[in-house]
């Protein structure tokens, strides 16, 4: 009966010390995709950063382009009235 005890303790050895490898194993993973994770976030937010800034400038453009055409059809409007004017004279 004892020596089957001494069995038994050792075969719950062995599993325990797998089981901790297992869990070495499994932490190190959770470790090394949190950083990979960290990683990336930190590209997306640059990535985004990026974005936000091409648009900024983007819009600006647009609100300088629609500035011209305000411009340009008050331009042409005086134009239309001033060639209409003359026509009918």
């Amino acid at each position: 009966m004892s020596r089957q005890n001494g069995k038994n303790w050792r075969l719950n050895r062995t599993v325990n010390l797998s089981v901790l490898v297992q869990l070495g194993f499994l932490a190190s993973l959770i470790v090394g995709s949190w950083v990979n994770l960290q990683r990336q976030l930190d590209l997306l937010q640059r990535d985004v950063t990026s974005l936000l800034e091409s648009q900024k400038r983007s819009a600006e453009k647009v609100d300088a382009l629609q500035d011209k055409v305000v411009s340009h059809e008050f331009r042409l409007k005086h134009l239309e009235k001033d060639t209409t004017a003359g026509l009918q004279e």
